[in-house]
């Protein structure tokens, strides 16, 4: 017992000791030895231990911004943290699923291996004192990941390894994240939520076509070596043409719905010039679907040129004062884009800012647009959506109806071989109007307005023809008389 006591009382007076010497050293030695032997020690430490060590900071900067490289390590350590960690933080990320995210807690260490190599992943925090920052002054809490590995393993780690890290980061990133639905208020963009429900696989047109569209996608989102190889901006287009009603805005969010991605609705005539057009452009995040809808109606694109060619042609040779000067007010009034300037919207320079980006132009007149418009490498995929035939009929009815065949569907098949009905309409007369659906009164209800139609079309002709009859009496009565 008296030896026990003994030993103690040793252990603390050497601990007094050192304590001693310590606070005399920190209080009278010159700063420039104190920095001296901390650089020193520092050098010997690192020589005898093996191991590099990388801190990735939450914030960098004076201004506090949230450093992407920590959120991007941050969503790669999630998986790992609830399978080793022992504290874990949780919390809801607002996605289309409310996925719950875990993360390991402060103080907490996990393990990772990279091509055979073993390291480890620590998280922490500082406490930083701060004045007026953002109207804010007095201590904030900053965290950090650090990463431990053997010095050996430097090269591995600090190129492949890492970029592996925020690759995989980033893509775990964009599934748990919000989709958004932008659009624009002049320059700038605003957005609320997307939660579209549209899919391919409810979207009523052929299953070839619709297949085609969905491996072109898919094959498109996996092609950033390709692009980068060839040279091309990381970009492709598409012209959805048709008449109303047959589900090009549809199949737009379905496009979104289909890659995971965000969506930007253009509005031309709100962009004040060129200038603001490509602000716009610059803007947009990748994984975005860029959509200028009914591309004829937003503009005037088409007629700029054959306006540019009057002027030259005809000078100021105008018949009426007045009506000059409603045109140059009109002119005045709206958007001052150009053609020029939506063709390099589209593949100019600027539009491979970003890169994994669909632009699609959707009109009801593709006569109307200009050819350098839609030529291919600008719009590289030209896709029609037209009147209901039965293979889109059957999609829908198994939308509305939940039914995959019927008595009724072979006058169906008839009829739309006759007829020419937009997706829209049909989906109105399948609409149910009491649950359970009464699948007969809806077909029914088809069948009668196909058979409409298909009247109304008949008169239409009729007319059409007996016009053209009398079109043709009388040039041939007008050449007897002379």
């Amino acid at each position: 017992m008296e030896t026990a006591k003994d030993s103690f009382a040793y252990v603390g007076s050497v601990l007094a000791s050192i304590m001693f010497v310590w606070a005399m050293f920190q209080q009278y030695f010159p700063h420039e030895i104190k920095l001296y032997i901390k650089r020193y020690s520092k050098r010997l430490v690192a020589f005898v231990y093996p191991n590099i060590q990388v801190t990735f900071h939450q914030f960098t900067g004076d201004r506090f911004m949230r450093s992407e490289v920590y959120s991007a390590i941050e969503n790669y350590l999630s998986s790992k943290s609830s399978t080793q960690a022992k504290r874990l933080k949780a919390d809801i990320v607002k996605n289309n699923n409310q996925s719950l995210v875990l993360t390991m807690d402060d103080y907490e260490e996990v393990s990772d291996e990279f091509q055979g190599v073993q390291l480890w992943w620590t998280s922490g925090k500082n406490e930083t004192k701060t004045e007026a920052v953002y109207f804010y002054s007095g201590t904030v809490e900053q965290r950090f990941y650090k990463l431990t590995f053997h010095k050996r393993y430097r090269d591995l780690i600090l190129g492949p390894y890492l970029l592996n890290v925020m690759k995989e980061g980033n893509e775990i990133k964009v599934r748990n994240r919000m989709r958004k639905l932008y659009t624009n208020n002049g320059s700038w963009w605003r957005h609320v939520t997307f939660e579209h429900p549209a899919t391919f696989q409810t979207l009523a047109m052929e299953p070839e076509t619709k297949q085609e569209i969905i491996e072109d996608l898919i094959t498109f989102s996996k092609a950033e070596d390709f692009y980068a190889r060839i040279g091309r901006a990381w970009k492709r287009g598409y012209l959805l043409y048709g008449p109303p009603g047959t589900g090009k805005s549809t199949m737009v969010a379905a496009m979104a719905n289909l890659l995971g991605y965000d969506l930007y609705d253009l509005e031309l005539t709100a962009v004040k010039d060129n200038t603001e057009l490509r602000k716009l452009l610059i803007e947009t995040t990748r994984k975005s679907v860029i959509v200028i809808e009914d591309i004829d109606c937003s503009l005037d694109l088409t007629g700029q040129r054959m306006k540019k060619k009057e002027k030259e042609e005809g000078g100021n040779n105008e018949k009426d004062p007045s009506q000059k000067v409603k045109k140059e007010e009109n002119e005045t009034r709206s958007s001052q884009v150009t053609l020029s300037g939506l063709l390099n919207f589209i593949d100019g320079i600027w539009s491979a800012c970003g890169g994994e980006r669909l632009i699609v132009f959707t009109t009801n007149h593709i006569e109307k647009l200009d050819p350098a418009l839609i030529r291919k490498g600008r719009m590289d995929k030209h896709i029609e959506l037209s009147y209901c035939n039965f293979e889109a009929f059957k999609v829908l009815a198994k939308n509305y109806l939940n039914v995959d065949s019927h008595d009724l569907f072979t006058t169906v098949s008839e009829l739309l071989q006759e007829t020419k009905l937009t997706p829209a309409d049909v989906a109105e007369h399948l609409m149910p109007k009491k649950f359970p659906p009464d699948v007969d009164f809806s077909l029914r209800s088809l069948i009668q307005a196909l058979e409409v139609e298909r009247e109304e079309a008949k008169l239409k002709a009729e007319k059409e023809a007996q016009e053209k009859e009398k079109e043709l009496t009388g040039e041939q009565g007008f050449v007897t008389l002379e």
